[in-house]
């Protein structure tokens, strides 16, 4: 039943919808600017992967594809620990709080990662993950509740909302 919900869940988000992000500079260069410049991406897909495209400073546009982080197994031996192939551990914890990733990402079932590039060479990675909610169905709320963050090569960091 658990699976078959999350599959509902997962395949309303990624299949019949696409989701809009809005990527929100706070740390780096383009965050000082007044006012800072907000991205709109687009995300869509099927089950543990997709497409994205985000639209930047000056119309570049940044392309590419996402996919499902493979969860560390659950045990009760140890606590969970970070991947070591996650250099967006820091970066979740310093826009949403100290030890966010560790409490509230890691191990979540619907956790994606991409990597973008733009025509002009620039790249964008990028983190979402949906907080596990098991009385919300509906797929706006689902959308609604997707959070994430990206960094770019330039040293700016963006928070990451969807609608």
């Amino acid at each position: 039943m658990k699976k078959l919900l999350f599959t509902a869940l997962l395949s309303t988000l990624l299949i019949s919808c696409h989701a809009t992000a809005r990527f929100y500079p706070v740390q780096g260069p383009l965050s000082a600017q007044t006012p800072p410049p907000v991205f709109v991406g687009k995300i869509s897909g099927a089950f543990y992967s997709g497409s994205m495209t985000v639209t930047g400073v000056q119309g570049e546009v940044f392309q590419g594809r996402w996919e499902a982080v493979k969860q560390p197994v659950k045990t009760t031996d140890a606590p969970p620990t970070p991947p070591a192939d996650s250099e967006m551990v820091p970066i979740w914890d310093s826009i949403y709080g100290n030890g966010f990733y560790v409490a509230h990402v890691l191990g979540t079932r619907l956790y994606g990662r991409g990597s973008l590039t733009g025509k002009g060479g620039d790249s964008l990675k990028v983190e979402f993950y949906r907080p596990e909610d098991k009385g919300n169905t509906d797929a706006v709320s689902v959308r609604g509740s997707l959070k994430g963050v990206a960094k770019d090569e330039k040293g700016n960091v963006y928070k990451v909302t969807f609608s």
